[in-house]
């Protein structure tokens, strides 16, 4: 009796490593892409899909107020976006522009701005633009404001919520940019 307690860790070790050493389940190695629950998930885009695009909404609440950006698909390749940047009561940024992949980013360029476009990046569901733009983009903001450096997270993958996202002009119209 006192052999088998001695040898029982032993025992014990070898059955926790050839455990480890099994292959996975079907499970554990992928995403069953067939399940209804996975299908809605993307569909409404609570899961990221396969594919990295920039289409759905990018959104976060501040303080200050709200910044928001949606892109939806606009053709092979290309992606139209509209965004808002609130800076305080009164002091907002308002741009559009189209989208196309750039290596390992995405080239934005802002309608009625010529010469505005940056290379933006998509770090951990979170786009970010550059803390410096070209000086032709000096005219996307009030005086006081810019783009420079706005980061956004994702709030959604689904062309369906990007183009239900609702924004304010100027004049506080509210409008949804994306829709069309």
């Amino acid at each position: 009796m006192p052999e088998i307690r001695a040898a029982l860790p032993s025992l014990l070790c070898l059955v926790l490593l050839s455990a480890c050493q099994r292959p996975a389940s079907q499970e554990a190695r992928g995403i069953d892409a067939d399940n209804p629950l996975e299908m809605t998930a993307r569909e409404r885009g609570v899961v990221r899909p396969e594919t990295a695009t920039p289409t759905g909404v990018f959104e976060r609440s501040h303080d200050l107020g709200r910044d928001a950006m949606c892109a939806v698909p606009d053709g092979v390749g290309r992606w139209r976006f509209a965004l808002t940047a609130s800076y305080g009561r009164g002091l907002s940024c308002m741009a559009s522009g189209t989208i196309v992949r750039d290596g390992d980013g995405w080239r934005m360029r802002f309608a009625g701005a010529e010469g505005c476009e940056t290379l933006v990046h998509e770090e951990e569901d979170e786009l970010r633009l550059p803390g410096s733009l070209p000086s032709q983009c000096d005219n996307l903001c009030p005086a006081r404001a810019s783009l420079s450096g706005l980061f956004l997270p994702r709030a959604s993958w689904s062309e369906a919520d990007a183009k239900r996202l609702q924004m304010a002009d100027k004049r506080g119209n509210v409008f949804r940019p994306c829709a069309t």
